[in-house]
């Protein structure tokens, strides 16, 4: 049984800068995470690099439901908002108008809220209803799961500690907790690029039982842990790549150990604070929502193949894997922050969070791959986020010094998904595979100039 011990004693970045760093590195650059779905009724899914794990950010899942937007699709003029209040080209909001409709139509979602800052200027657009019930239109300032984008931060709060000495990235596990196979060889840098080899307990059968069964049980994070540690090892430290909800869990508990604070109050004080993001918020074991909040609406666990509202599931099960919410106005203020280091990270640690992702290890490649609680998927930056019933893609492009965010009140995919990965009724089969943030946000790319997937 693992033992988690005290912590052991031991006494910033310009946005040029970052494009030239990814060039440098590799020309282009890639992932977002491809965090699996469902092995339950779905609940396996592929993270951004088409590896295994479950349902906090994933990639492909299947069955066949209705559609499920209600009503007639609400399409409300582009707001701007933020620090760019500029108006950007009209023939460039139009177009974005047309991608974001025709895509949101096809994704078959309920609803879901797009925006995109560029220097010029903001575009928000909102598309559908936030609750199925009533009949509510999704609204820009509407509280959303964020999902496993929470990675980012708990990745942002393990560079901090490093740039304090509270650490170090090349500290080994069993430093702090002792009990983990190949504990004395696993790195908190590999436990953060997802190359740690600990298995993911989303993917534990008898813990999904347990999720769907009582979705609203609260769960330990010394729990998630141990459920994780024990089906490990998947491979040897470094000589393989899995996206596991695990290792994130894991940094957490190492994080409060060596701070003596709890997450939250980190997340607060490092990260939300600082930079002003005022709709933000660290769940914990809490399942409401400030208003105003967004319905989610999920397949997974359902055996009858109907949709159920996850809206108040308790989010205790993702803790530092996925238990952040927020709003379309900050994810583009912290989306940016995160890309280039400004007001978050010392320059020393932002040039090794960009340094840091995985090209050679399989199945990360040159367009898209892993890095330190970030994704690199064809030069934009950032992370896909997924909870039962949320899905959110949030990405920057130092190139044209813009940031994207896409919100979606469904984890259902869209696109030709495999028989057992569930999708929408008349969800388009002539489009690969994708969850339904990630299409729009693709379609939304091609607009911009810098595609974000190649095939969409």
């Amino acid at each position: 049984m693992p033992i988690f011990l005290s912590p052991p004693t031991r006494k910033a970045v310009s946005e040029d800068e970052v494009y030239r760093t990814l060039v440098g590195l590799h020309g282009h650059s890639p992932p977002r995470e491809h965090a699996v779905k469902r092995t339950l009724m779905a609940l396996l899914a592929s993270a951004a690099l088409g590896v295994c794990v479950l349902l906090i950010s994933a990639d492909w899942s299947t069955v066949e439901a209705s559609q499920s937007a209600s009503g007639k699709i609400i399409h409300k003029a582009p707001s701007q908002q933020g620090h760019n209040k500029g108006s950007l080209d009209p023939a460039l909001r139009r177009s974005l108008d047309a991608a974001f409709e025709k895509s949101f139509r096809q994704s078959g979602a309920p609803g879901a809220i797009a925006a995109v800052r560029t220097p010029e200027g903001t575009w928000v657009s909102e598309l559908g209803v936030a609750n199925k019930a009533s009949g509510q239109p999704m609204r820009a300032d509407m509280h959303h799961r964020v999902g496993s984008f929470t990675k980012t931060f708990t990745a942002t709060l393990l560079l901090k500690a490093d740039a304090e000495g509270l650490l170090s990235l090349d500290d080994t596990i069993d430093q702090y907790i002792k009990g983990v196979p190949n504990g004395d060889e696993i790195t908190l840098r590999q436990i953060s690029d997802m190359s740690s080899g600990i298995a993911s307990y989303t993917l534990d059968e008898q813990f999904q039982k347990e999720l769907f069964a009582n979705p609203r049980k609260v769960w330990k994070p010394e729990k998630l842990a141990r459920i994780g540690i024990k089906d490990s090892p998947v491979f040897a430290p470094g000589k393989g790549w899995q996206y596991s909800n695990t290792n994130y869990i894991i940094l957490g508990l190492v994080l409060e150990q060596v701070t003596g604070k709890p997450i939250g109050k980190l997340y607060q004080k490092e990260i939300i604070k600082p930079l002003h993001l005022k709709e933000t918020a660290f769940a914990n074991a809490d399942p409401a929502l400030p208003k105003p909040y967004d319905h989610g609406y999920t397949l997974q666990g359902q055996s009858n193949g109907k949709f159920a509202d996850s809206t108040h599931w308790s989010p205790s099960w993702a803790w530092t894997a996925g238990g952040i919410f927020s709003t379309v106005e900050d994810e583009l203020v912290y989306g940016r922050a995160l890309a280039t280091g400004e007001g978050l990270l010392p320059r020393e640690q932002q040039a090794e969070r960009l340094t840091s992702f995985l090209y050679g290890l399989k199945p990360n490649a040159p367009q898209r791959a892993y890095g330190i609680g970030l994704v690199n998927q064809r030069g934009w930056l950032g992370h896909t986020g997924e909870l039962p019933g949320y899905n959110t893609s949030i990405y920057y492009n130092a190139k044209l010094h813009t940031t994207m965010a896409v919100e979606v009140n469904t984890d259902v995919n869209v696109g030709d998904c495999p028989p057992d990965d569930p999708t929408m009724t008349d969800s388009p089969h002539d489009i690969p595979c994708a969850e339904p943030s990630d299409f729009i946000f693709g379609r939304l790319s091609k607009v911009l100039g810098e595609p974000y997937a190649t095939q969409q």
